[in-house]
């Protein structure tokens, strides 16, 4: 059982990048009315990728969440960008040629994440509807997914 921790930039940093709006904007922009907060993820696409950005509407689950799935993008990173205020859970594994140990974590209303090329990680779980978000990933020839059954589910579990 793993119970779910806030989502963190320093937590998540092994994973991916968080998308959010903590601390002093890096620029002020639009006649002084609007914080730009510049350049918050490596979006990587590989030589033979291009970004897209899709849209998706994904069911909400709940907690306890039994995690029997997950899967990587070896060839493009993946950034989810919640259309919505609500909570959702992040899963993730640590590196390897089979995911290793699981972490999870609950992102807060107005955070996004990236995950980095090669990353592990839980199928798109909100836990609210409406379940839309924009998807910034890669667009090319290769399918770029590899999906890994658990040999025994693990059960998430709220902070």
């Amino acid at each position: 059982m793993i119970t779910a921790q806030p989502l963190t930039a320093r937590a998540f940093a092994p994973f991916g990048d968080v998308l959010d709006v903590a601390g002093e904007p890096d620029k002020i922009i639009n006649q002084g009315l609007c914080g730009r907060y510049h350049d918050r993820a490596a979006l990587d696409f590989g030589p033979e990728g291009r970004a897209g950005i899709s849209l998706f509407n994904a069911e909400p689950r709940a907690l306890p969440y039994r995690l029997e799935l997950v899967e990587r993008h070896p060839d493009g990173s993946q950034a989810f960008l919640p259309m919505h205020q609500n909570p959702w859970l992040v899963i993730v594994a640590e590196p390897g040629d089979t995911p290793g140990p699981i972490h999870a974590f609950i992102a807060a209303p107005g955070q996004g994440i990236n995950f980095h090329r090669g990353t592990w990680h839980g199928v798109l779980t909100p836990l609210h509807g409406p379940g839309l978000f924009a998807v910034v990933d890669r667009i090319g020839d290769t399918a770029n997914l590899e999906e890994h059954w658990l040999e025994e589910a693990v059960l998430i579990t709220a902070p």
